[in-house]
């Protein structure tokens, strides 16, 4: 079982002069619950190399087991140290890719045109795909076989406008991730802030937030079992 992570490349929270990219408990849980059930993971970023994290998911108060885990781990390191470029893979190659969030994604992956082929591909492939709390942001300009948004009448979650709003960038990100799932006809849901949810809809997982990381990759798993 082949499976793609694909990682944001993009490190700046809009004009706030902080740093943004991809939520380390996002990668690192689902990254470890996949390996575990023996799938080869390939990860890549629009640029390749070392693609950025979010400082604050590096934070005491972010820490899990898996980024714990994570930090000891030099093998896995060195994996996200040299992510490939997205550009450069193609969906015959994978059973399943699973997309870790962020803020970075909201900028790069959700207006990336090899990741939307990508998604597409792997969709009209009859191959799962996944997003957790900000990732299903990509989805954002992904087609269905006839035209119409993929979301449309799918059941579908994803970080919440309460929870953008808890952490303060309501203004910043470029769309809120609610509100774009809703606007393109999902039939989105959600459970109280912070907590695990995720949600299965044909080939589609979708996570809410951090929490809900791992059990995005076991709905993946499921689908693939």
């Amino acid at each position: 079982m082949n499976i793609l992570m694909v990682l944001t490349s993009h490190d700046k929270l809009g004009n706030t002069g902080h740093k943004t990219g991809f939520w380390l408990e996002e990668f690192a849980a689902p990254y470890y619950a996949l390996k575990e059930a023996g799938a080869q993971l390939t990860v890549v970023s629009p640029l390749g190399g070392q693609p950025p994290l979010d400082p604050k998911s590096d934070a005491p108060e972010s820490q899990t087991p898996a980024t714990v885990r994570f930090k000891a781990d030099a093998d896995a390191q060195a994996v996200l140290a040299h992510t490939g470029k997205l550009a450069e893979v193609s969906a015959a190659d994978f059973d399943a890719v699973f997309y870790p969030g962020g803020h970075g994604p909201l900028w790069d992956l959700a207006e990336d045109r090899a990741s939307i082929a990508l998604i597409e591909a792997m969709l009209a492939a009859g191959k799962p795909v996944a997003a957790v709390c900000h990732a299903p942001g990509v989805l954002r300009h992904v087609k269905a076989a006839d035209g119409s948004p993929l979301v449309r009448g799918k059941q579908v979650t994803g970080f919440t406008n309460t929870e953008e709003e808890a952490v303060g960038l309501t203004k910043v990100v470029p769309f809120l991730v609610e509100d774009m799932l809703k606007e393109h006809g999902g039939i989105y849901s959600k459970v109280a802030d912070w907590q695990a949810y995720a949600v299965t809809d044909g080939l589609l997982v979708t996570g809410q937030n951090p929490a809900s990381s791992e059990a995005a990759a076991a709905a993946l798993l499921k689908l693939l079992a």
